[in-house]
C-alpha cells in the first residue's frame, strides 16, 4: 500500500492558475508563490456573492489514539460534492510545525483525500506563521525595552507582564525562562517564557479579523499588564499595532491551493482548538464563499471545543450561519472509548462499540443545542465489521440523524459521493437557524457555566482563588461582555484526560483565566492545558529526511 506522500507525490498537480480559474479568479489578481501556491487578495470577498452559499461545518467526536480523520473527511466530502455537481472549496486550516516533528504529525488529509503539495503545507507554506511569529515578538521586544527605557517609560509593572514570545515548534525547555540576564544594559531581569505559535493571540487575531483596519484595532486591544500605579496597558499604549500589522501584510491573505483531485483548497490561519478558537479565519470562510456554492470547513479536536468555538465565537463575530454540521465517528475511536486498550483496538468487538457511541450521542445532543442539522460520517477503516458499523447506524437511527459510510481514504472524492448527497440534501432542505450557546453580554461565570454544564455536561464548576482574582480584574477592565474561550483538554468531554466516554457528575476546574482582548475574548485554563507542548520520546522527526533528488520521505 502506497504511503501519504508517495500518493501525493504521485499525483499530477495542476498548475495553481487553473485551479484560480475554476474560481473564475482574474489572472492578474492571483499572487503565485512558485507553481501550486497562491494568495488571495482580501478584494475577492464579496458580501453580496455571498447570500445563498451552503456553509458545511465538519467536526468529530472526542478524539483518541485510535484516530478519527476530520480533516480526510473534510477534504473527502469536498471531492464528493465537487463529482455530484456541488461547486465546493474546502477551507481547512495550516498545520503547526509543532505536532508536524512531533507526535500527531501533518495536517493535510491522507491516503485519496489529501491537500497539496502537502509538503509545502506541512512546513514553511508561504511563511505566515513566520509572520505571526515575527509580530508577536516584536511586542514582546517593544514591552521589554520599554521596561529598560527612562524617557519613553510608560511605568510598566516587570511582574504583571503576561505576554510571552512564541516559536512554532515544540519545546518545553523554554515553557518557563529567565531572561534579562548579563548586567543593566541587557535589560531587567523577569520570568516570562515561550508560547508556540498556534497559541499566540497574534494567530487569533489573525484568523478573526476582517481586514486591516480590524487587524490594527484588534492588535492595539491587546492587554499586555499594568504599571507600577495600577492603570492597564495595551499594545496601543507602545504603539505597536502599525508595526505589527506591517508585518502581517502578506500573512492575512488567504492561501490557495489544490486536492489530489484538483479542486481548489483555501488553507489559513492554525489555532489550537483546545486553548484558541481552533478554526481557520474568518477571511478564509468568506472567501470560500464569495468564490463557490459549499464551503467545508472543519474546527479542530471535538464538537465540544472547536465547533462550540466556531458557532460561540466566530460565527457571531463574523456573522456566519452553517446550514449543516457532519460528525466524524471511526469503529476504532468508539471502540476506545467503549473500553478497548489501543494495543486491541483492531479485534472486532461492536459491543464495546455500542457502549463508545454514548460520545457520539453526547456530541449530537451538543449539535442540536445550537440548533443546526446534524450529519453523521462514518470514517471507514479496512478492518471495520458490518455489525461494528451497525452499531453507529442503530445509534444514529434512534437518534434520528442520518449518516453514512465515508471511504475517503482509498477512494477519495468517490468514497464520499453517499456522504455528499446526504449532506447536501440536508444543507438544502433543513430550516436550521444557528443559536449561540449563550448571550455575550452575560457574566463571564454565567457563560463558563453554560458550557461547562450543557456541553461538557459537568455537575459544577470550582475556581481557584488565582480564578477568581482573574473575574475580579476582567470586571475592573470591563471586559466582562467578552465570549470565553475555553482551555481544556481534547481527549475527554470533561477536564479530566482519563473520562473517557460520556463522563457525569464531574466538577470543572477553572484554574485562571487569561485576557485575550485583542483576539476579542477571555480564556478559562482547566486542567493541566500547556501552551507549549513538548516532543514525544520518539518524535516525529526522527522518520523524517530529504534524498539527493529534494524528495522528503517520512512526512505524514
Amino acid at each position: 500500500m502506497l504511503s501519504d506522500i508517495e500518493i501525493a507525490q504521485g499525483t499530477a498537480l495542476k498548475p495553481i492558475k487553473e485551479i484560480a480559474s475554476r474560481l473564475r479568479i482574474p489572472e492578474d489578481q492571483l499572487e503565485p508563490y512558485g507553481h501550486y501556491k497562491a494568495k488571495l487578495p482580501l478584494s475577492l470577498i464579496d458580501p453580496e456573492k455571498m447570500r445563498g452559499k451552503k456553509l458545511i461545518l465538519v467536526s468529530a467526536i472526542s478524539p483518541t489514539p485510535a484516530g478519527e480523520g476530520k480533516t480526510t473527511i473534510s477534504i473527502g466530502l469536498s471531492e464528493g460534492l465537487n463529482r455530484i455537481g456541488k461547486q465546493t472549496t474546502v477551507v481547512l486550516r495550516e498545520p503547526s510545525l509543532g505536532p508536524v516533528f512531533g507526535i500527531k504529525g501533518g495536517a493535510t488529509g491522507g491516503g485519496h483525500a489529501q491537500v497539496v503539495p502537502m509538503e509545502d503545507i506541512n512546513l514553511h507554506f508561504t511563511g505566515d506563521f513566520s509572520a505571526i511569529e515575527k509580530a508577536n515578538n516584536l511586542l514582546a521586544a517593544l514591552i521589554d525595552n520599554n521596561i529598560q527605557s527612562k524617557p519613553a517609560s510608560l511605568g510598566i509593572d516587570p511582574r504583571t507582564v503576561h505576554w510571552k514570545r512564541v516559536m512554532d515548534m515544540n519545546d518545553r525547555a523554554l515553557r518557563r525562562i529567565i531572561i534579562g540576564l548579563g548586567g543593566t544594559a541587557s535589560g531587567i531581569p523577569r520570568e516570562t517564557g515561550f508560547d508556540i505559535t498556534a497559541a499566540s493571540e497574534i494567530m487569533a487575531i489573525l484568523c478573526l479579523s476582517e481586514n486591516f483596519h480590524d487587524l490594527k484595532e484588534r492588535i492595539g486591544n491587546i492587554f499586555i499588564g499594568f504599571t507600577l500605579d495600577k492603570k492597564p496597558v495595551f499594545a496601543r499604549d507602545l504603539n505597536a499595532q502599525g508595526a505589527m500589522a506591517a508585518l502581517l501584510k502578506d500573512a492575512i491573505k488567504p492561501n490557495l491551493v489544490q486536492t489530489l483531485e484538483g479542486n481548489p483548497a483555501i488553507i489559513h490561519g492554525g489555532p489550537f482548538a483546545n486553548i484558541a478558537q481552533g478554526t481557520n479565519s474568518v477571511l478564509a470562510t468568506k472567501m470560500g464563499l464569495s468564490l463557490s456554492d459549499y464551503v467545508v470547513t472543519e474546527a479542530g479536536f471535538g464538537f465540544d471545543l472547536g465547533a462550540e468555538k466556531f458557532l460561540d465565537i466566530k460565527c457571531v463575530s463574523a456573522g456566519l450561519q452553517p446550514q449543516a454540521a457532519v460528525l466524524v465517528a471511526t469503529v476504532r475511536a468508539l471502540k476506545y472509548h467503549g473500553g478497548v486498550p489501543l494495543a486491541d483496538i483492531q479485534k472486532p468487538d461492536a459491543e464495546a462499540v455500542a457502549r463508545g457511541t454514548e460520545n457520539l450521542e453526547k456530541h449530537l445532543e451538543n449539535m442540536l443545542k445550537f440548533n443546526i442539522c446534524p450529519v453523521v460520517a462514518i470514517n471507514h477503516f479496512a478492518d471495520d465489521t458490518e455489525e461494528e458499523i451497525q452499531a453507529i447506524t442503530d445509534k444514529c437511527r434512534a437518534m434520528g440523524v442520518k449518516c453514512a459510510v465515508a471511504r475517503v481514504h482509498a477512494h477519495g472524492g468517490q468514497g464520499a459521493e453517499e456522504l455528499a448527497t446526504l449532506v447536501s440534501q440536508v444543507a438544502e432542505a433543513c430550516q436550521s437557524d444557528m443559536t449561540p450557546l449563550y448571550d455575550w453580554n452575560w457574566s463571564i461565570e454565567k457563560k463558563i457555566e453554560t458550557i461547562a454544564t450543557q456541553i461538557y455536561g459537568a455537575s459544577a464548576i470550582d475556581y481557584t482563588q488565582q480564578a477568581r482574582a482573574d473575574l475580579k480584574k476582567i470586571q475592573d477592565l470591563g471586559l466582562e461582555h467578552l465570549p470565553v474561550c475555553i482551555a481544556k483538554t481534547q481527549k475527554s468531554l470533561s477536564d479530566n484526560p482519563q473520562l473517557l466516554g460520556r463522563p457525569a457528575n464531574f466538577i470543572v476546574t477553572v484554574r485562571e483565566i487569561e485576557i485575550a482582548a485583542g483576539a476579542g475574548f477571555v480564556v478559562p485554563i482547566t486542567g493541566n492545558i500547556m501552551r507549549m507542548p513538548g516532543l514525544p520520546a520518539k518524535p516525529a522527526a526522527e522518520n523524517i529526511d530529504i534524498n539527493e533528488e529534494g524528495k522528503i520521505t517520512g512526512l505524514f
